[in-house]
């Protein structure tokens, strides 16, 4: 089989030339459309349902939402691991599927059982929602809103927010391949009707009724049409609110003629939604900025390519003063992951074709040979792009061009050397021949003698080869992690390989044969030179050895003792970190810090920073959660982003090691902040795989929530002296400050109230009741009923809240339930 492909790629240059060109061409196509990332995707295939209840304590999250969720998901097909968080007022449940499953098959069958677990969650605590279909690597693009010096006190947190929300957030999920657009930091708008407890109680009215009459008073309808002059009238009803005046001239109540009104009973303004997140920047405060996330499997260098486009087009649409400015941008990740190998794929190249022209003693054979670089390349790049192999750090970083090459260097040199042998040993008198210039061989000799030598070569190469590919034939059978890591990089070599195989039987025969000729001198070429003094000197060093063979063998072992010593000191990590050019480090406040400290803590760090450190270009931080809770992360822990300036303008380090130690050194000085610092990415793919962001964690199963946190603590004073942990912390799942209100039954009956009118009551004057909405044109604003802010900062103000009673009269909530400090759960999470 082997000797008749090559007879025939001899014999037929042509149709070989053209299935050259065809793989030439067919690569280069290839190359474009295979999708480029920096480093392998190794998230697993998992699912996230996310409910936010902002109302609801830890523990109901847990019991009303949670449970029912892992309960009702835990028998679907394929699913491998379920971890859940429940956080105050939110619940995060993530399903791991198996990967064979695939991506929308999973989410079909979630999809069918969130009517079911609808079913069982109480009415107002929250609607189970999927998360976006993304990965770790999904991040792509995250930025912030800057505003012109002068235009700072034109635009407010709550108006950024609205651009953010209305303007950009819809121009971008239009884009191809942008699965979600999640906006942070800012507050959201919404229309707020701040009832004042003391007039209402004065005209004897309660908030509810004023609740009421918003959601009765605020709504459009149609009354289909009247036939009219042959013609259909169809009639719309305009009862919407618009303004602040129109809310303000909702009736509520008409007491004896005299109409009482919502802009009698309180303060219709524009208000915000309760923050349970922020941004901070520069040391200068809060900002406004959006997450883009990106569909999984799409190419990520094409996404963002798209994205900036768009971009420019939003900017263009935004009110003057304001830009967009990008902080983490993946493409900027890529490219110098991207350069980094091609510039050593393009170095190792030419060095070996260097080489390769050198020893070989002919620039043609040498050329040849370094011809199979590229076109194994190009075949390559056609294979992964028929199996969906991304161009990534591991995956062409695995290539080595030396094993490439290795059998087209033996067909080239083997023909070299046989068209040497014939020649003269068919003319011996060569220089008479040089004179006649009848160094040249007939076509079909050169075809007879490339035949012969292919043969012979590959016959012998070819089993090599093949075995160099079933070397790497196991790291194919990897799962998890490990097969999502190294599978790219086995695969890319093995069809780099490949390639070089079929080149080897087919295009170097063909090639050899058309191109090689006998030079015209019989002087020695430095290449000759190099290899015979290389050869008297090895040959001259294997006399000497072979006369102290007890000792040569006694050293060899002497050395494989001391490498096996070595390598058992040897530190050993799962792959190399990647430097991803971003520093990313964690900022922990005390359990229960209210996120107006946290966003103090964040700008005193960022200003010490950009202070210390004039390679710090720009640092983000990030508090709790953004608007789609897909990390739940509480109030008091940060993300932070530190950008860096080019290494070559670095004066405070020479490493980033050292960078980070130095930063570590300068923000410990403030009281009652810890951090943990790492990277973009990592903690991204971290958080997804293991539920923690960190590289090593250790997780405690219980029952008791108090008992779990005292031996997390223990375990943390065990662990604190081990070498080389660097940063260390004990998550937080207790001490949150609650206020509790625990309602006296005997009182509530002799009353006569229903404790789910109280709970309205307390809900709706603290967290906000939704009465309806608001529209500005396109946009729509919630109308929301609570106390004005003064009267919701202290558990007196709870204790003071009246409730009215059916016979008209009111009292306090403190009269019928027992309101107190009682610290509770920060955070309950389980796994499987």
């Amino acid at each position: 089989m082997i000797n008749k492909l090559i007879d025939f790629s001899i014999h037929n240059k042509f149709i070989i030339g053209l299935f050259t060109l065809a793989l030439i061409g067919g690569g280069i196509w290839s190359l474009k459309k295979v999708p480029i990332g920096a480093v392998p995707d190794i998230t697993n295939n998992q699912i996230q349902i996310i409910t936010q209840a902002p109302s609801l304590a830890t523990e109901d999250v847990e019991q009303f939402i949670t449970f029912p969720v892992e309960t009702t998901m835990g028998n679907l097909p394929g699913l491998k691991e379920i971890r859940s968080v429940s956080r105050f007022g939110l619940s995060v449940v993530t399903l791991v599927f198996e990967d064979e499953m695939g991506t929308y098959l999973p989410r079909q069958l979630v999809s069918e059982k969130l009517d079911e677990i609808k079913e069982k969650i109480p009415d107002g605590f929250g609607s189970p929602e999927m998360g976006p279909i993304a990965t770790g690597l999904g991040e792509i693009y995250q930025y912030t809103l800057k505003v012109g010096e002068e235009f700072h006190e034109k635009y407010s947190l709550t108006e950024l927010r609205a651009i953010q929300d209305w303007i950009i957030h819809r121009q971008m999920t239009l884009v191809d391949g942008v699965v979600e657009v999640n906006g942070f930091g800012g507050a959201i708008k919404q229309y707020e009707v701040a009832v004042d407890p003391r007039k209402i109680r004065s005209k004897g009215i309660g908030i509810s009724e004023v609740f009421t009459a918003l959601k009765n008073n605020n709504q459009n309808i149609g009354g289909a049409y009247i036939e009219k002059n042959h013609r259909a009238n169809f009639i719309r009803v305009e009862g919407l609110a618009r303004t602040i005046e129109d809310i303000e001239n909702i009736v509520v109540e008409n007491n004896n003629g005299i109409p009482i009104t919502i802009g009698d009973v309180g303060k219709v303004q524009i208000g915000s939604a309760v923050r349970y997140g922020a941004v901070t920047k520069d040391g200068k405060g809060e900002a406004v900025g959006g997450t883009i996330m990106m569909l999984k499997g799409a190419n990520p260098h094409e996404v963002i390519d798209r994205i900036k486009v768009r971009m420019e087009q939003i900017q263009n649409s935004l009110p003057e003063g304001i830009s967009i400015v990008p902080f983490i941008d993946r493409s900027e990740l890529i490219d110098r992951t991207t350069s980094t190998v091609t510039l050593n794929l393009v170095e190792g190249g030419l060095i070996v074709i260097f080489i390769l022209v050198l020893l070989l003693g002919n620039w043609r054979g040498g050329l040849i040979v370094a011809s199979a670089i590229p076109l194994s390349l190009l075949f390559a790049f056609i294979m992964m792009n028929i199996f969906d192999v991304w161009a990534n750090l591991m995956s062409l970083g695995a290539i080595d061009f030396g094993i490439i090459v290795d059998g087209a260097i033996i067909i080239v040199e083997g023909t070299v050397f046989l068209m040497y042998s014939r020649f003269y040993k068919r003319k011996p008198n060569a220089e008479a021949l040089e004179a006649e210039n009848k160094t040249k061989l007939l076509p079909k000799e050169r075809d007879e003698i490339t035949s012969e030598a292919s043969k012979k070569m590959m016959n012998t190469a070819f089993f090599g080869q093949l075995i160099i590919l079933i070397v790497f034939m196991p790291i194919l059978f990897l799962e998890g992690v490990e097969g999502k890591m190294f599978r790219p990089m086995a695969l890319t070599f093995m069809f780099a390989m490949l390639g070089a195989m079929i080149l080897c039987l087919t295009y170097i025969p063909m090639a050899s044969a058309l191109f090689l000729r006998m030079p015209k001198s019989n002087k020695k070429s430095w290449g000759d030179k190099i290899v015979t003094w290389t050869e008297n000197k090895y040959e001259n060093l294997l006399k000497r050895t072979l006369k102290h063979g007890k000792w040569i063998v006694l050293s060899a072992a002497g050395l494989f003792l001391i490498a096996i010593f070595a390598f058992s000191k040897i530190g050993a990590v799962f792959i190399p970190q990647l430097d991803e050019g971003t520093i990313a480090f964690h900022i922990i406040l005390k359990p229960g810090s209210s996120l107006s400290e946290s966003i103090k803590a964040s700008t005193r760090v960022e200003q010490i920073l950009l202070k210390s450190f004039p390679e710090v270009e720009h640092v983000i931080s990030r508090f709790g959660v953004s608007e789609v809770p897909n990390d739940p992360m509480p109030m008091e822990l940060g993300d932070s982003f530190i950008l860096l300036k080019p290494e070559s303008e670095w004066v405070s380090a020479d490493s980033k090691e050292e960078l980070i130690n130095k930063m570590k050194e300068k923000i410990s000085v403030i009281p009652g902040v810890s951090y943990e610092f790492t990277q973009p990415i990592e903690m991204r793919f971290n958080e997804l795989l293991s539920g923690v962001r960190e590289d090593v964690a250790i997780k405690i199963f219980g029952e008791d929530l108090d008992v779990l946190a005292k031996k997390a603590q223990e375990i943390t004073e065990i662990i604190s002296e081990i070498p080389g942990i660097a940063d260390m912390t004990a998550e937080a799942t207790t001490g949150m400050p609650q206020i509790t209100v625990h309602y006296n039954r005997e009182k509530i009956a002799r009353y006569g109230l229903q404790i789910s009118d109280v709970n309205q009551l307390v809900q709706t004057a603290f967290a906000g009741g939704k009465a309806g909405v608001v529209f500005e044109g396109e946009r729509r604003f919630d109308l929301i009923v609570r106390l004005p802010e003064k009267y919701r900062n202290s558990v007196e103000d709870v204790e003071n809240l009246y409730v009215g009673l059916p016979s008209g009269a009111s009292v306090p909530l403190r009269e019928i339930a027992d309101i107190s400090y009682q610290p509770g759960p920060m955070q309950i999470s389980r796994d499987n």
